[in-house]
């Protein structure tokens, strides 16, 4: 097995094209310039086998979802995306696999000009531990604590898709080019669409545990309550051919992993949200509207809460 130094430098060592990169892979410590008069946000997500992603899955697709998921906290609080840190854990170090894996990632890398800057390897059960880093104006970040009464409540792009892709996959479904599949394998960050709404939104959460289970987390943090128009979700293309209606409200509502950006946002910048999103080619859809009292209503009292880290998955 080639040693973690040989590793580094045939998948993980190139040129990050970053002036503000003073230091990068390679040394004990990265050494980063953040741009003047901004704020740097940080946020790191861990993806382990056969618990985020199936073993078996393409190395391809393995690589990009590990970085997708930590950029899409990114997202959530408007941040630009700078840099990251990916720490690897490995069984194996197949030259094929590893090919794969890096190629996925810097694909995303390049799609959403972010240079990897550090890490670590070592060696046990694959696991991918990815530290992002963006930058954004002082005092405009997207916090979950900004929601008010009277806000609109609005999601972007589709809902339900990880959780069908998840079902495709178990299904035996191994074309990336599936909505379904792509959307759980596959997913897109919203970084372009956090930085629009971060002058328009007032909170933002990321939906990875679950429309439900995020949906509740803003309310607590913003101390207000919310009302769903389920009838009003979008539903991932092939969502209701391959669940059936019931069960696809159910993946849209508590299956997580969509990645997708639920937002509040005062009823006077909903049309231009829309219109800024649209230029971008993805839908802001009005799903409901913040009021004084707590909880959230007007979905079924069976329907699962979200995604509970050592409880396994609800739908």
């Amino acid at each position: 097995m080639p040693s973690e130094f040989e590793l580094i430098a045939r998948y993980f060592t190139r040129q990050p094209g970053d002036d503000a990169v003073l230091v990068g892979v390679g040394d004990d410590c990265t050494l980063l310039q953040p741009a003047p008069g901004r704020c740097l946000a940080v946020s790191v997500d861990t993806s382990v086998v056969d618990v985020h992603f199936p073993a078996t899955a393409p190395a391809f697709a393995i690589g990009y979802r590990a970085l997708a998921v930590s950029l899409s906290d990114l997202a959530a609080m408007g941040a630009e995306p700078r840099w990251c840190l990916m720490a690897l854990t490995l069984e194996t170090a197949g030259d094929p696999w590893l090919s794969e894996f890096s190629r996925g990632f810097y694909e995303l890398c390049q799609q959403t000009e972010v240079s990897l800057v550090g890490g670590d390897i070592t060696r046990g059960r694959l696991s991918i531990g990815v530290t992002v880093h963006g930058e954004l104006p002082p005092g405009q970040a997207l916090r979950r604590s900004g929601a008010r009464a009277g806000d609109i409540l609005a999601v972007t792009g589709s809902l339900g898709g990880g959780y069908g892709g998840l079902v495709a996959w178990q299904s035996g479904e191994r074309n990336l080019d599936d909505p379904l599949l792509g959307k759980y394998l596959l997913p897109r960050p919203r970084v372009e669409a956090g930085v629009v709404l971060r002058s328009l939104a007032t909170s933002a959460i990321d939906v990875s545990d679950g429309l439900l289970a995020d949906l509740q987390h803003l309310c607590d943090a913003s101390n207000v309550g919310a009302t769903l128009d389920v009838a009003a979700l979008p539903l991932t293309q092939g969502l209701v051919e391959r669940l059936g209606p019931s069960e696809a409200q159910r993946a849209a509502l508590g299956g997580g992993d969509d990645y997708e950006l639920l937002v509040s946002l005062p009823a006077a910048s909903l049309d231009e949200a829309c219109q800024r999103l649209a230029e971008q080619g993805l839908a802001l859809t009005p799903i409901g509207r913040f009021d004084e009292t707590p909880g959230v209503r007007g979905v079924p009292d069976t329907l699962p809460a979200g995604w509970l880290h050592f409880q396994g998955e609800t739908p």
